[in-house]
C-alpha cells in the first residue's frame, strides 16, 4: 500500500517546492493536500492531476484532525509556525488514526525568526551577535528557548507532542532561515525577506540600512529545503528510529550559509544600479524601526535582527548535502523578478 502524505501550505512557496520535489522523487506516494480555494485547487490539480485536494482551511480543525489520522506523514507548512489551533489538530488526527505498532510522523515548519527572541525583546536593531544555536550540540537551547521567542508557543505544542505522545507521534520540526531561490510550486513561487528587500531598493531608490548594519541572518536555497522534507519523507516511510531523528531532539535548522543584512542591500544596490534598474549613485541612508514597519512590515524589520545557527543535524543523520547557489549568486534573478512584480503592479 503506497505511503500517504498530506501536506498544507501546497499553494505557497515551501510546501509547494517540497510537493514538487517529493512528487519526483517519489511519484509512487499518495498526495494529499489542504487548499482554500477552488480555484486554487484547479491551479494544483492541472499540476499534479493525481493528487487529491482537501478543500479547507486552518480553522478546520475536524477536517484537518481526520486528514492527519489517515496519513502516515503530514507535512504541514501553511502558517505552520504560528496557528496554534492547526498543530492541536493535527496532534488529535495522529493520535486517532495511529498507534505504537504505526506511529504517524509529523514535519512542522517553524522559522529561525525565533532565535531573534532576545534583538526583539532588548529592541536592538543592527547589533553584531556572536551568539549561535547549533541543532546538534547545543540541541536544547533550540527546544527551550524562552517563551517570548516569536513562534514559541507552538515549537512548544509540537515538542510537547513528539515527546509525551512520542510512540505515536514522530515529529520533526523543520526550521528554515532566510528562503531564496525560485520556488518550483505550482502558484507561488517567492520567498519573502530578501525579495521584500530587493522590491524595496528597487521601488524606494536607496539602500537601506537598520540600525548598525551588522545583523546577521542564515539563509538557505528553496530547493535545498525541499530536500530535507524529502530525506525526512524517506526516513519516516522506512520506519527510521535512529536515536535524534524525532521527538525532543528531532529540531531541524536548515542553513547553507549566513549573510549580513546590510551586505545583503549594498550587493543588490550595486547589481541593481548596474543594470540600470535604479538611478547612478544609490545612496544608503539609515531607515528607522517605524518607518521600517510602515514601507516593507515585518520583514523590513527582520533585516535589523541576528538569527544564528549550524545546522549539523540533517547533515549527519540525513547526508543532507546542499547544493543550491548561493544568495549573492541569486541576486540577479531576485532583481528581475522583483522588477516584473512592480511592473504588473502599475
Amino acid at each position: 500500500m503506497a505511503p500517504k502524505i498530506f501536506i498544507t501550505g501546497v499553494t505557497g512557496y515551501i510546501a509547494g517546492d517540497a510537493l514538487y520535489a517529493l512528487s519526483h522523487a517519489h511519484p509512487e506516494f499518495e498526495y494529499s493536500a489542504l487548499i482554500r480555494t477552488q480555484e486554487k485547487a484547479d491551479a494544483v490539480k492541472k499540476a499534479y492531476p493525481e493528487l487529491r485536494v482537501v478543500l479547507g482551511g486552518l480553522d478546520d480543525s475536524e477536517l484537518l484532525k481526520q486528514e492527519a489520522a489517515k496519513a502516515n506523514v503530514v507535512l504541514h507548512a501553511a502558517d505552520a509556525s504560528d496557528h496554534e489551533g492547526a498543530a492541536k489538530a493535527i496532534i488529535a488526527g495522529l493520535l486517532e488514526g495511529h498507534s505504537k505498532e504505526n506511529p504517524g510522523y509529523w514535519l512542522h515548519t517553524g522559522g529561525t525568526g525565533i532565535l531573534c527572541w532576545e534583538d526583539m525583546r532588548n529592541g536592538t536593531l543592527g547589533e553584531w551577535s556572536e551568539k549561535e544555536y547549533n541543532d546538534w550540540t547545543g540541541v536544547d537551547d533550540l527546544t527551550n528557548l524562552p517563551d517570548d521567542a516569536f513562534h514559541r508557543n507552538v515549537d512548544k505544542v509540537v515538542l510537547e507532542a513528539g515527546t509525551k505522545h512520542g510512540d505515536m507521534i514522530k515529529t520533526a520540526l523543520v526550521c528554515p532561515p532566510t528562503i531564496y531561490g525560485n520556488g518550483r510550486g505550482p502558484i507561488s513561487g517567492r520567498g519573502r525577506q530578501v525579495y521584500e528587500l530587493t522590491k524595496f531598493i528597487l521601488s524606494s531608490q536607496f539602500v537601506p540600512i537598520i540600525g548598525k548594519g551588522k545583523a546577521r541572518w542564515n539563509n538557505v536555497h528553496v530547493a535545498d529545503l525541499a530536500n530535507v522534507y524529502v530525506l525526512l519523507t524517506e526516513a519516516a516511510v522506512a520506519g527510521k528510529s535512529d536515536d535524534g531523528l524525532w521527538g525532543s531532539k528531532g529540531y531541524y535548522l536548515t542553513e547553507n550559509g549566513e549573510h549580513i543584512w546590510s551586505d545583503v542591500a549594498r550587493s543588490i544596490g550595486k547589481q541593481a544600479e548596474s543594470a540600470g534598474e535604479v538611478s547612478k549613485g544609490l545612496e544608503e541612508r539609515a531607515l528607522s524601526r517605524d518607518a521600517a514597519i510602515e514601507q516593507a512590515g515585518f520583514e523590513a524589520i527582520s533585516w535589523g535582527f541576528n538569527s544564528r545557527g549550524k545546522a549539523e543535524r540533517a547533515r549527519k543523520l540525513l547526508e543532507w548535502k546542499p547544493t543550491g547557489r548561493s544568495i549573492e549568486d541569486e541576486i540577479p534573478e531576485m532583481i528581475r523578478i522583483e522588477k516584473e512584480r512592480l511592473k504588473s503592479s502599475k
